[in-house]
């Protein structure tokens, strides 16, 4: 397993009354996942006799690897849902929540993620504190395969972002693009949005904005979560002083052409939700034109070929579900 810094807390500091239900969707992530579970009940054990995790939730998407087979969460009690078809991140989210039933908090995590002793303490602490009454959303620290710390934080998307990658402009100036890049994440701010891979919400903000927009089928769930919580009023924190493992990619590394694909449709329905037109037209404009060239050209200098198939399949995908909505309206 591989580590990284991880600071223990003092035992007063873990004295917070609260439930806390885990939300783990799975797709063909057997041996991550299983994992994952072992992990989860030392960093519940830091809670204290007052604190404890309700019930960890697995939604599985429709695996075909076993996933769901033989699961066990230690002390813990489990709950196994399993899909007839896979349903998507935001939906099997949402699925998750609802089977938790009513918690002071809910904790979306990955299954390519493991906890560590102060995973679940340390942030339920900022949470109860007074300085933390209006963040509605926390997320900590994320580790690599390398004991590097991640950068898991974004900004909200803009039109000009879109542009600038598209043109690449956000390798030589990080600070142009989405990603947080140019900040080490060392150490504690609040952000305009937490990775997903460990994401934790007040359940009563969860409800009160309705889930996870399910027409997000998978990426930018969070960040539309996000957004919309910062638009009510609440703030996204993001904690350096607690740490868990994050391999990233996970199984959707086997099919790049369709992760590629829900990546820039998600993106797309992104920015028809919350941007003007003059910005749709940008985004379109730099997704359908500038980018498909930019990653085209990019795949030729570093000599991976074998990719420009997947890139091929995702922009035949992405147009082939543009054609159809514009169809349907």
């Amino acid at each position: 397993m591989p580590l990284c810094r991880a600071t223990a807390l003092p035992p007063e500091l873990t004295n917070v009354p609260a439930s806390i239900a885990i939300v783990i969707v799975n797709w063909n992530s057997r041996d991550q996942l299983r994992e994952c579970l072992a992990s989860i009940p030392h960093a519940a054990a830091r809670l204290g006799p007052t604190h404890f995790v309700s019930t960890v939730v697995v939604v599985d998407n429709h695996s075909s690897d076993g996933s769901e087979l033989g699961l066990q969460a230690g002390s813990l009690p489990l709950t196994l849902l399993r899909n007839s078809s896979n349903r998507g991140f935001a939906a099997a989210c949402n699925q998750g929540a609802a089977a938790a039933g009513p918690c002071d908090l809910i904790l979306f995590l990955n299954p390519d993620t493991l906890l560590f002793e102060d995973s679940l303490a340390a942030p339920v602490r900022v949470l109860d504190s007074p300085a933390g009454r209006d963040v509605g959303i926390i997320g900590i620290q994320l580790c690599d395969e390398s004991q590097q710390v991640a950068r898991s934080c974004s900004r909200f998307p803009r039109p000009g972002q879109v542009l600038a990658q598209a043109l690449g402009l956000d390798r030589l100036r990080p600070a142009l693009g989405q990603a947080m890049r140019e900040w080490d994440h060392a150490s504690s701010r609040t952000v305009d949005q937490v990775i997903g891979a460990f994401f934790m919400v007040r359940f009563e903000l969860f409800e009160k904005l309705g889930g996870f927009d399910e027409r997000f089928f998978v990426y930018f769930e969070e960040v539309d979560f996000a957004y919309r919580a910062h638009q009510a009023g609440w703030r996204s924190l993001y904690i350096a002083d607690a740490q868990a493992f994050h391999k990233g990619g996970g199984t959707s590394d086997q099919i790049r052409a369709t992760r590629l694909f829900y990546a820039l449709r998600s993106r797309l329905q992104y920015f028809r939700k919350h941007s003007s037109g003059a910005g749709m037209l940008l985004v379109l404009t730099s997704t359908y034109l500038l980018e498909p060239l930019a990653r085209f050209l990019m795949l030729l200098a570093g000599r991976r070929m074998g990719e420009l198939g997947d890139l091929a399949q995702a922009y035949k995908l992405l147009i082939s579900w543009q054609a159809q909505g514009r169809r349907a309206s």
